[in-house]
């Protein structure tokens, strides 16, 4: 009878243990919104590498998470609600970014605060969006010489 009795209570504080890192994987993953955070949204031509539990940062700190990524079908745009911490303001003509860590790093959001005095309300929207910028096709026209500045100079004739 012992042996059952340990064997429950084996099994019980495996099932705690699990659950407790079910929970702080999906805190971490950013599934769900905190509750001391507000909601905004931004609209971007390309949001290549963001996905849901993506970090929002301002100045490399950060200060919310993508929550939710969905294609408008009107507009083609990735439309992205982020959740912001409450003690962030943000300012109306603030710019919103994808960036990326480096040539081999993760990708994130960034939010660039503008100069106005007025804050967007929660459910607001960052109208200043800048998509992903692909490395390849900039290597493409790197590449291929397109947009070097190698062309002369309207007042200066070739040279021969």
């Amino acid at each position: 009878m012992s042996y059952e009795r340990a064997e429950i209570l084996a099994g019980a504080a495996v099932l705690a243990v699990a659950l407790g890192f079910a929970v702080y994987a999906a805190r971490g993953a950013g599934v769900g919104a905190a509750p001391d955070s507000y909601a905004l949204t931004a609209s971007f031509r390309s949001a290549e590498g963001v996905r849901v539990g993506t970090d929002v940062r301002l100045a490399g700190v950060k200060v919310g998470t993508v929550t939710d990524l969905r294609l408008n079908p009107e507009t083609y745009f990735a439309d992205a609600t982020i959740s912001m911490r409450k003690d962030v303001a943000v300012p109306v003509d603030s710019t919103i970014l994808v960036a990326s860590e480096g040539l081999l790093g993760g990708t994130f959001v960034e939010v660039q605060p503008g100069g106005a005095l007025e804050m967007l309300e929660p459910g607001g929207e960052i109208e200043d969006t800048q998509g992903a910028v692909s490395l390849i096709t900039l290597l493409m026209k790197f590449a291929s010489g397109g947009g070097s500045g190698d062309e002369a100079p309207a007042d200066e004739a070739p040279a021969p």
